[in-house]
């Protein structure tokens, strides 16, 4: 028979291991609002149209259906995650059109994540596709490790791990299958 004594020591040991559970439990609900807190967008947009000129000339035009800016955040970026649609344009006016589920852009990098069916088209008839690729925006040069396929009208291919100029006048695969017609 266990003494009354011990009854309530035991009774006060469970009692005040119930109340740190719980106080523990409140307090990480605390930290948990403090860390979402910190990746809380300064600033939200739906349906932009963001046009980037250069010396008086269009380069670019940005479409999408929703834009998040954490600008505030340790790595500052910008993200898109209901997709982009985006127009390249080149020195003679020529278009290169990017169409992605998905993207972010790392402000202090210049690099664009596209993710989801990324879809790049030319006026040529060039057709690149893969699941993730990247845009360094300052040598306007895409990347990925990545499969692909490319189209062109001269044939079809596949490859992993390529990367090209936004005209598709450089393109370095480094792994490739496929048929294209000979000139």
């Amino acid at each position: 028979m266990i003494s009354t004594k011990r009854k309530i020591s035991v009774f006060s040991a469970t009692a005040f291991a119930v109340f740190l559970l719980f106080s523990c439990k409140d307090n990480f609900k605390e930290v948990q609002k403090s860390t979402f807190a910190e990746f809380t967008p300064i600033g939200e947009s739906d349906s932009i149209n963001i046009k980037y000129t250069d010396s008086g000339k269009i380069k670019s035009v940005l479409i999408s259906p929703k834009m998040l800016d954490y600008a505030s955040v340790e790595f500052p970026f910008t993200e898109f995650p209901k997709g982009v649609n985006v127009t390249l344009y080149d020195d003679h006016g020529k278009k290169t059109f990017v169409n992605s589920k998905y993207a972010v852009t790392f402000k202090n990098t210049d690099l664009i994540d596209l993710q989801g069916h990324v879809k790049i088209t030319n006026e040529t008839g060039q057709v690149f596709e893969t699941e993730q690729l990247y845009f360094d925006q300052k040598n306007e040069w895409f990347y990925t490790e990545k499969r692909y396929k490319f189209t062109d009208p001269k044939g079809v291919s596949y490859g992993e791990g390529v990367d090209f100029s936004k005209d598709f006048k450089i393109i370095n695969s480094q792994a490739v299958s496929g048929e294209i017609e000979k000139q």
